[in-house]
């Protein structure tokens, strides 16, 4: 970390944070507000950190955003991103050696992956030097941050957590939230289809405690590492020595069996007795949303060691864009030659920020018979973490670039039918709160790669057609219509919801020659005009199964949020916002200083 802070001052991408704040709230809404500037703004530094509430100054700096540009994710790799994929796709394609020279060459290339295996030493490590066993542990005497006003308490953000199989065979190192109960106890935020939750089964049975350790700080790149989707069974850290060209270097915690990085900053070792459960959350999480509160496994620590000058590293999640955007760039491409070989005939694909990455994907492909881009949606849908997608919309080689978003909606919006749709059900995100159970619901796909004759609508002013929409819809309020000149425009209409919205949408079918697809929104806290902000609430608060509606060549997308009007009996959860007091106090000191424009376009 002290390396890390030294390479960013001198490459110009760090803002040091002299001024007194607070672990609750404004240090988190400073990190916030950073990641929607520009180019991801700066990474933090934060050097006078109190916790006001205890009276808490604590010694050590907290650093944020470190990973939150396209500049600093290259920069703490050490090599540019796609040097990496490329280096995936020749392993994957290595071929026997015909003659001598070939032979030499994959020697020299299998000795240079002897590296990519992390090593075992003997003693301790620098993690290490300072130590609280027994009665001194105490997580409160760590800088853990409370982010928003609704949490649960303080959670860990940028955990290393590293667990192993019953038999120890399989090591795994994941990303989870954690949340502090009080000064020994922190909650086990582990999905269902994570491999810590499928080792903690193995517990379960054997009716045995859990080794877990959780490590912050070290190299970013342990952390990025803990975020990569690797198959089950394969060690996260061997992306580090791949990356590195050199092992990670690990040492035993003083408790559990469990071998962490030698030169993290902390280290949280601690066992989870798998008859233990406790209320999780609420947690304002990455979707923009509140996770609701939920059961989950509980560790108990039984040792903090730590630096002697050691740094916390912790981030800031909530609506889009945030740090996890460059993250998931850098995921993105380093494995998108591992999803080739699930689906060889992928060219590329995307995850838009504002769809919340497992809400939306856009693919392009190479299709080679009817109905392969379906057959491509199955394969999606059934492929790790892929199978967590809620949107995916895929295209044929000829498509414009992924990432030029005005030329990809022409595109797919002037060769759409409904007839392109594919309605599917599967297995969804713990955090998904749209569906109407949890962890099950409705998948869209939408087939681009073929053209449909398509005659463009009779097109009105929006003014004029939202007089003809409230004569037949009186709960409308605003309308606005978007890619106007595609065949296919789209007509984005607020509402002050008083029915169901299917209701709404058929009340339309008579104007049919003026709209073609319409998409529907709550009128509180949503801008019609807001194209970005609109693809990150439709794409939260969809299940393709219940809010898809098909008349003709009329497509409806109720977006809005569901309650007992739609039959729906879960929990609708509140929106991530910033608290105004705080962001008062800290434009009233001159700390804050995100213009009004962007606090509005990203509805902080």
């Amino acid at each position: 970390m002290q390396r890390t802070i030294k390479l960013l001052k001198k490459e110009n991408e760090l803002r040091v944070i002299e001024d007194e704040l607070d672990i609750y709230l404004e240090i988190a809404h400073l990190a916030y507000a950073e990641v929607k500037k520009k180019d991801g703004g700066m990474a933090l530094l934060f050097t006078n950190v109190v916790d006001k509430k205890s009276g808490t100054k604590f010694e050590e700096p907290i650093l944020m955003n470190v990973f939150g540009s396209y500049r600093r994710c290259e920069l703490l790799f050490g090599r540019t991103i796609e040097s990496i994929a490329d280096e995936i796709t020749k392993l994957l394609h290595m071929k026997p050696p015909v003659g001598f020279k070939d032979k030499l060459s994959m020697a020299g290339e299998l000795f240079s992956l002897k590296n990519i295996f992390p090593k075992k030493l003997k003693g301790e490590g620098a993690c290490q030097k300072i130590k609280y066993l027994e009665d001194n542990i105490d997580l409160h005497k760590l800088p853990i941050l409370t982010t928003w006003e609704q949490d649960g308490g303080p959670f860990i953000t940028m955990g290393q957590v590293y667990t192993q199989s019953l038999d120890g065979e399989l090591v795994n190192l994941g990303m989870y939230r954690l949340q502090v109960y009080d000064k020994n106890h922190l909650g086990m935020h582990w999905q269902i289809h994570k491999d810590s939750s499928h080792f903690f089964d193995q517990y379960q049975k054997a009716g045995k405690k859990m080794p877990v350790c959780v490590a912050i700080g070290g190299d970013p790149l342990y952390t990025w590492c803990a975020t990569a989707p690797l198959p089950y069974g394969v060690n996260e850290l061997l992306m580090y020595g791949l990356i590195k060209k050199e092992p990670a270097k690990l040492v035993k915690s003083l408790t559990t069996p469990l071998y962490i990085p030698q030169d993290v900053d902390y280290v949280i070792e601690g066992w989870v007795d798998t008859n233990e459960i406790r209320v999780e959350g609420p947690f304002g999480d990455h979707t923009g949303y509140y996770t609701l509160k939920e059961p989950y496994p509980v560790m108990q620590v039984s040792a903090i060691t730590t630096k002697k000058e050691k740094v916390f590293l912790a981030t800031v999640v909530g609506k889009p864009p945030l740090e996890d955007k460059y993250m998931g760039w850098a995921t993105g491409r380093i494995f998108l030659p591992l999803l080739k070989t699930t689906a060889p005939d992928l060219i590329d694909y995307h995850m838009p920020e504002n769809g919340g990455f497992h809400n939306l994907i856009i693919a392009k492909m190479q299709p080679h018979y009817k109905g392969h881009a379906k057959q491509f949606m199955h394969a999606f849908w059934g492929a790790g973490q892929m199978s967590f997608v809620k949107h995916a919309i895929f295209l044929d080689e000829n498509a414009p670039r992924l990432d030029n978003y005005e030329a990809l909606a022409t595109y797919i919006l002037d060769r759409f039918t409904p007839k392109s749709l594919f309605i599917s059900e599967g297995i969804l995100d713990a955090l998904d709160h749209s569906s109407p159970e949890i962890l099950v619901g409705g998948k869209l796909g939408i087939d681009s790669t073929g053209a449909h004759k398509v005659e463009a609508p009779q097109l009105l002013g929006d003014e004029e057609l939202l007089q003809r929409v409230q004569e037949l819809v009186p709960e409308a309020v605003h309308l606005h219509q978007f890619m106007r000149r595609t065949k296919n425009p789209i007509t984005v209409i607020s509402l002050n919801k008083t029915r169901n919205v299917k209701e709404c949408f058929k009340a339309l079918i008579d104007l049919s020659t003026h709209i073609r697809v319409v998409v529907f929104v709550d009128e509180a806290k949503n801008d019609v005009y807001n194209s970005y902000m609109l693809i990150w609430r439709v794409t939260n608060n969809i299940d393709a199964a219940r809010d898809i509606f098909i008349s003709g060549l009329m497509l409806g997308v109720d977006g809005t949020n569901k309650t007992a009007l739609d039959g729906f009996v879960r929990e609708w959860p509140d929106d991530v916002d910033c608290t105004q007091s705080v962001v008062d106090a800290l434009k009233q000191r001159g700390i804050w200083d995100l213009d009004d424009a962007t606090y509005e376009k990203y509805q902080l």
